[in-house]
């Protein structure tokens, strides 16, 4: 039965937390699980504090009453997820938007082990999350154009980017 199938699909995504992503099905179980609950996290933070605003205050001023701290790589995946948030649900233009984005969010690298960096492989994030691959590579597009602004002609640092 499609229920059946549908309510195990869901399950599936909470029911074990950090899967083994030592295969192809645990990496996409884990990608899945990071972007429900940031993506459950983001939606409510948004939801509160538009909750709140008072005239005169708009979600430029988001920075200003809430932080989100990331740690290391793993819940790297919010960042294109406020994007989209703010793109696509609040129609807010890129530079309001990234704007935003970069003054909510802080950043701690714990480690340098490789195995503590998350990485996906892109053909998984084009097929799990493509709006989300669309803002990654625009915002990497538009970090070369400001890394070449800076350092015009510098091929060897772009491409260590």
């Amino acid at each position: 039965d499609d229920n059946v199938n549908a309510k195990e699909r869901c399950e599936s995504i909470t029911s074990v937390l950090y899967p083994s992503d030592d295969n192809v099905n645990g990496k996409v179980l884990r990608l899945k699980q990071q972007f429900f609950f940031v993506s459950a996290t983001l939606q409510d933070i948004l939801r509160r504090y538009k909750k709140r605003i008072v005239p005169g205050r708009t979600l430029k001023n988001l920075p200003d009453k809430v932080a989100i701290q990331l740690n290391d790589t793993h819940p790297s995946i919010s960042i294109p997820e406020l994007m989209r948030l703010l793109l696509d649900d609040e129609m807010l233009p890129w530079e309001e938007a990234w704007d935003i984005t970069s003054r909510t969010f802080g950043y701690t690298n714990h480690t340098i082990l490789p195995e503590a960096l998350e990485k996906w492989p892109v053909p998984m994030l084009e097929e799990l999350l493509p709006r989300h691959m669309q803002i990654i590579f625009e915002i990497n597009h538009r970090f070369l154009c400001q890394v070449d602004a800076k350092w015009p002609g510098d091929v060897e640092r772009l491409a260590a980017m």
